[in-house]
């Protein structure tokens, strides 16, 4: 079943909102420091989204998530990271490319999870369609694939 209105609707905020927070750690002109903040809001991001399908997930499985995704995006997107970091150096400029780059690829993870999260609740739900009925509660233990599509 793909991601319903309601969820998608659901997920736009939890994004938006986190990605927001993410820029506004990213306005320190401090190089890492934006990576410390883009995992932490991650990290909140993937349990606030795990609600949004059913499900709960620990504090520990959301770290491995956001870490998995953040690897997964500096993989797909290195130029970027390196830039956004490099640009903390570089007063003015660096304080306006960073958040934008941290909100992209935010944004980005963001769906990424919310995708992944549908596809687990899926696969849930064929194994005991009875939790159709019963809200399908479920916990996320698995290890997620969490890779950028090419």
């Amino acid at each position: 079943m793909p991601i319903t209105d309601e969820e998608k609707s659901k997920c736009r905020k939890i994004i938006h909102g986190h990605a927001a927070a993410a820029a506004a750690g990213n306005l320190v002109p401090v190089p890492m420091v934006g990576l410390a903040t883009d995992t932490v809001t991650m990290t909140t991001m993937a349990m606030a989204l795990a609600s949004v399908f059913g499900g709960s997930i620990t504090e520990s499985v959301a770290k491995n998530m956001a870490i998995n995704a953040i690897v997964a995006t500096m993989k797909k997107q290195p130029v970027r990271i390196i830039a956004k970091e490099i640009s903390k150096v570089v007063p003015v400029v660096g304080q306006l490319v960073a958040p934008s780059i941290s909100v992209a690829m935010l944004e980005a993870a963001g769906w990424l999870l919310a995708e992944e999260l549908a596809e687990e609740r899926d696969k849930a739900q064929n194994k005991n369609p009875e939790m159709l009925r019963d809200g399908h509660n479920f916990k996320y233990d698995s290890k997620f694939k969490t890779q950028l599509p090419e």
